[in-house]
C-alpha cells in the first residue's frame, strides 16, 4: 500500500500488514498533500489510523457507524472524523479521570458512544 485516501476504505489486509507508524505516515501524507490545515497533523493522523484500524478489523459498531454516517450525508472522511472524535473523548476521559475502568468496561463505553453517534450529534458537536 503506497497511498491513503480517506474517501475510500483501504483494503483491510494491505492496511493491517503495514506497521502502525507506516499507517500514520500515509494518513499524514494525504493531509499534507491536500493542504488540510490542522493544529497537529500527526495527532490527527493517529486518530484517523485508529478508526481505519477498527474498520479494517471489522469492529462491527464502527463499521455500522461509518455506514450510518455516510448514508446520512457525511463524506467518508467526515465519518472518520466523527468516529475519531469519540476516540479522542474516550482517550481524554481515560487520561483525566480518577476512575479506572476495566478494559472491557472502557471498550463497552466507547462502543456504546459510537453506536449513539449520528450525523446530527456530530454536526452539533
Amino acid at each position: 500500500m503506497e497511498a491513503y485516501n480517506p474517501q475510500s476504505a483501504p483494503e483491510p489486509g494491505s492496511w493491517l500488514e503495514l506497521d502502525e507508524q507506516e499507517r500514520i505516515d500515509l494518513v499524514e501524507s494525504w493531509h499534507r498533500a491536500a493542504h488540510v490545515k490542522l493544529p497537529n497533523v500527526t495527532a490527527h493522523a493517529a486518530l484517523h489510523t485508529v478508526v481505519e484500524n477498527q474498520i479494517a478489523m471489522n469492529l462491527e459498531p464502527v463499521v455500522r457507524a461509518v455506514h450510518r454516517l455516510t448514508n446520512g450525508g457525511l463524506t467518508r472522511h467526515d465519518a472518520i472524523h466523527a468516529i475519531g472524535s469519540v476516540v479522542a473523548e474516550q482517550f481524554f476521559d481515560i487520561l483525566t479521570t480518577e476512575q479506572r475502568d476495566e478494559v472491557d468496561a472502557s471498550q463497552a463505553h466507547y462502543l456504546a458512544a459510537v453506536e449513539r453517534l449520528t450525523v446530527t450529534s456530530w454536526r452539533q458537536g
